[in-house]
């Protein structure tokens, strides 16, 4: 047997080790599966360091991007933050197209890849930049408060941008300069955000009608059920849930304010309420802790898998090249900027 050979099967080994101790087993992958997945990071990790890229992957990423190519994982604003500060020349995002679009904002000298190029997402695609444009026509001098999960042209078309994790930050600060704003385009998280801060949608704060095709499937009346059957339980839910939902769990918030929830709060049991990518993150970071199944999948964020990560890295096709107008962009950047400035002061 050559040396190759036998340096190759080392390295395989190694990768395999390496998996298994990110927790993917437990997660009920099998060896044969590992097996499988480890000729793919290694491909992949390798391929990185030759090309100098970098790969973010939201938290609703599969198991195996998360814990296998990442490079960085987090929430929207983790992520924006991040990938801000790299110094890589290609950025793989693993995620959808609207995050995508941000990095690029961000890092525009860099090329930007998005495997699954029709990733896309309901909130983002519920309102676009004339839509906005026609909302302030209706309602002249109010300022717009854009969530993160839009187009970048919508972006351009805001005063600031907020996340789950700031939302409630920027808008106290915006609430201090200004009687009344637009708020896009999640009208759940409006509301629940309106409830927090003591505000009455319409007069103080209108609201674009838009959800989310993961959380608006999570219904309010099996909560008291889940309760009952697992006593004890702490229920968490993500900020785009229905408000009768929020109204009746222990903690509300972003993806990344649930996780630190659960590392700080002792409980018999979690439940997050939200897309599973989280949970199994959740079962491989916080092995001692036990979580109760409540989870609904988005095949947008699935639709990214080693495979594609591989193939955009060594053949990337225009579709997966992610463009920003330069206008949009210099835009779309003055109000992400002013979300870090707010969200840091």
């Amino acid at each position: 047997m050559s040396r190759n050979i036998l340096a190759d099967a080392g390295a395989l080994r190694a990768e395999l080790d390496r998996l298994r101790g990110k927790g993917l087993p437990a997660l009920g992958y099998g060896d044969a599966e590992l097996e499988r997945m480890a000729g793919l990071t290694l491909r992949i990790n390798a391929l990185k360091r030759t090309l100098r890229a970098v790969i973010p992957a939201h938290v609703y990423q599969r198991p195996e991007v998360l814990l296998g190519v990442a490079d960085f994982t987090g929430d929207s604003y983790r992520l924006s933050k991040l990938c801000a500060d790299v110094e890589a020349e290609v950025i793989v995002f693993c995620g959808v197209r609207f995050m995508a679009e941000t990095a690029k904002i961000l890092n525009p000298s860099k090329e930007v890849l998005l495997p699954a190029a029709e990733a896309g997402c309901s909130l983002a695609d519920s309102v676009t930049a004339k839509d906005v444009r026609a909302l302030k026509a209706r309602h002249p001098g109010l300022p717009v408060v854009t969530y993160i999960n839009t187009t970048a042209d919508v972006k351009a078309e805001s005063d600031v941008i907020v996340t789950s994790a700031n939302a409630a930050k920027i808008l106290r600060w915006m609430y201090e300069r200004h009687p009344r704003l637009i708020f896009l385009p999640d009208a759940w998280m409006a509301r629940n955000l309106a409830r927090e801060l003591g505000k009455k949608i319409g007069s103080e704060m209108v609201v674009w009608d838009g959800r989310c095709v993961v959380h608006e499937s999570f219904d309010a009346s099996c909560v008291e059920h889940y309760r009952k059957v697992y006593p004890g339980v702490r229920i968490l839910a993500h900020a785009e849930c229905d408000p009768k939902l929020v109204a009746l769990v222990d903690f509300v918030g972003g993806t990344g304010d649930m996780m630190r929830y659960v590392r700080e709060t002792p409980a018999p049991c979690y439940m997050l309420v939200t897309e599973c990518g989280l949970g199994d993150l959740a079962r491989t970071e916080l092995p001692g802790k036990r979580f109760v199944p409540m989870c609904r999948l988005c095949p947008d964020m699935k639709a990214v898998d080693l495979g594609r990560v591989l193939e955009v890295l060594e053949h990337p096709k225009p579709l997966n090249r992610v463009v920003v107008d330069p206008e949009t962009a210099r835009k779309a950047k003055v109000a992400i900027d002013k979300m870090f400035e707010i969200a840091q002061s």
